[in-house]
């Protein structure tokens, strides 16, 4: 059992992802067994309505700090596109991006922990050498991973939107949406891991014609042209 009797801060971060993720019973239960006083900060990269009913429930005068849409920057990793006719064709493409991927720490973003899986066994099944990580595994399996990543011994890295923000690899330069996000807003989590610490990155979209309109959105949301992808992908790199 939680003993909260000296607990002073608690801090709620990736609150939206958590309570998407089905989390809400047990972090409603973590709230009712601390403190009256204690301090409490709840982060997200949105605020949807069950975030702020938690900020509703179990704060005091909370104070809430929002930032500019137009202060969310993808400067400095180029964006672009490949045309995939269809849905079950991006296995292919990906395959023949392989070589580009291998050169550089790279991420491929899938939407499900079972396309995970799936990606992950049809890449390998063709000789391909990835990693994978998801939520579904255990804290100690991830770890693992992320150290193997993080050293260079992994080189392609297939994950989802949950582990998106987490990962701070500074060697990540390229990074793949083979599904496109849900929300234009996880957008800037995924390929914002390809320019960290002031590094240059490239981000490649898979779009079939029903993730247009995603991408459309995605473009006007932060105000940018995502270009299609050129022939000299590796010297981009």
């Amino acid at each position: 059992s939680l003993r909260a009797d000296n607990i002073k801060m608690f801090v709620l971060d990736e609150a939206d992802e958590m309570l998407s993720r089905g989390f809400k019973d047990q972090i409603y239960d973590i709230f009712q067994l601390l403190p009256p006083k204690i301090q409490v900060g709840v982060f997200s990269a949105t605020m949807p309505p069950e975030a702020l009913e938690i900020t509703r429930k179990f704060m005091s005068k909370p104070v809430r700090i929002l930032v500019k849409r137009d202060e969310l920057t993808l400067e400095g990793i180029k964006q672009f596109y490949v045309n995939v006719e269809k849905e079950e064709w991006k296995l292919e493409t990906l395959c023949d991006l392989y070589e580009t991927l291998a050169i550089t720490q790279s991420v491929i973003f899938v939407n499900t922990r079972r396309k995970v899986d799936w990606l992950t066994d049809k890449m390998r099944s063709r000789d391909h050498t990835v990693s994978a990580t998801h939520g579904d595994m255990d804290q100690n399996t991830r770890d693992i991973i992320m150290r193997e990543f993080r050293s260079g011994s992994s080189r392609v890295l297939i994950t989802t939107d949950l582990l998106a923000r987490g990962i701070d690899v500074q060697q990540v330069s390229l990074v793949i949406n083979f599904d496109l996000p849900t929300q234009p807003e996880n957008y800037l989590h995924r390929i914002g891991r390809s320019g960290r610490f002031g590094r240059k990155g490239v981000a490649i979209n898979l779009v079939t014609r029903d993730d247009e309109r995603m991408l459309f959105d995605i473009q006007k949301f932060y105000n940018v042209v995502v270009e299609e992808l050129p022939s000299n992908v590796a010297d981009l790199l």
